[in-house]
């Protein structure tokens, strides 16, 4: 994609988006690059604190776990999620939804090889992707596009494969991920139909550094008297989207800890939210969720006590009581 082309692209993102939520978007991306060539760290993420950095891989090269550590990075756990639910269209029981979370593909061991031979082997209907594409949090994403359309290109889904975008991830990157095959939404609705019956998709922006998530507006745009699946990219806003009606919420952000204790109890996670929703599947009152553990890694391509996980949700209609 040529400058030219580039920043044609963008201008239109923006006229589809609002100025107002792109703005924002920029201006706190560009605050934070100058802030971290400036030497500064703000809104603190692990991978740009050298001392953690050093302390972590030393630790783990000493005890000899460093290697084991690597391996278990792409070591992936597939994870079968039922999710019951009342008004479920005929149609869509049995739907499998794909779900994958914070590829970070660049920082893969293998750049993403064994990840696209274990996707071969699944069956799904939609692949879902909420948010994390590229490893760093600044500086250029050409490598992430590069790899991602990789991706995509191996991935069988009659639905297609949306996304959204995370806290690591930039507005200026949406133009790439969708010439690559992926529908990103942008606080913005898509609905899946079969015949007669639809079920809706609802994206947003990121709500964990940005804040530039719109739940109010994805809302306005999708029928009330539907089944509603809200992907956001962390797992921040659960009691206002199920005040807002959602039936299913899908995130990620916290890895699952990445580096947990024997037994899989995460160190840090980095989200603000309850423990219990921090990973795996949960429910909120009537709402069910899943926060994935997460496909890729931060920091190191290094994982302990917590595997990656590509997880398939599968949709199941509640018979109606008589």
């Amino acid at each position: 994609m040529t400058q030219l082309h580039e920043q044609e692209s963008l201008a239109k993102l923006v006229d589809r988006i609002g100025s107002k939520h792109a703005g924002k978007r920029l201006e706190m991306q560009a605050h934070y690059s100058a802030l971290l060539m400036g030497g500064h760290h703000i809104h603190v993420h692990m991978e740009e604190l050298p001392a953690i950095a050093w302390l972590l891989k030393t630790s783990l090269k000493v005890t000899g776990l460093w290697p084991i550590a690597v391996k278990n990075s792409t070591n992936y756990r597939i994870v079968e999620h039922s999710v019951p639910l009342h008004h479920l269209p005929e149609a869509f029981d049995g739907f499998r939804i794909l779900h994958l979370s914070d590829l970070h593909i660049e920082g893969m061991i293998d750049k993403g090889q064994s990840l696209q031979h274990t996707l071969s082997t699944l069956q799904f209907d939609l692949c879902v992707l909420t948010g994390d594409f590229r490893f760093r949090t600044y500086g250029s994403y050409d490598k992430t596009l590069r790899l991602m359309e990789s991706l995509v290109k191996t991935i069988q889904a009659p639905f297609g494969v949306t996304g959204i975008l995370g806290n690591h991830d930039w507005l200026e990157m949406v133009p790439g991920l969708e010439q690559a095959g992926i529908r990103m939404l942008l606080n913005e609705t898509q609905a899946l139909e079969k015949g007669s019956d639809a079920i809706w998709l609802l994206g947003l922006d990121d709500v964990h550094y940005y804040e530039t998530g719109d739940l109010d507006k994805a809302v306005e745009a999708a029928p009330t008297d539907t089944v509603r699946i809200l992907l956001v990219h962390s797992p921040e806003i659960i009691p206002e989207a199920f005040s807002a009606g959602m039936d299913l919420y899908l995130c990620g952000h916290s890895h699952g800890g990445q580096i947990c204790l024997p037994g899989g109890q995460p160190i840090i996670t980095h989200c603000r939210c309850a423990r219990s929703y921090k990973a795996g599947p949960w429910q909120h009152e009537s709402m069910r969720g899943y926060t994935s553990r997460g496909v890729g890694t931060s920091l190191f391509p290094i994982r302990m006590n917590c595997q990656p996980e590509i997880i398939t949700h599968t949709l199941r209609k509640i018979p109606e009581q008589k």
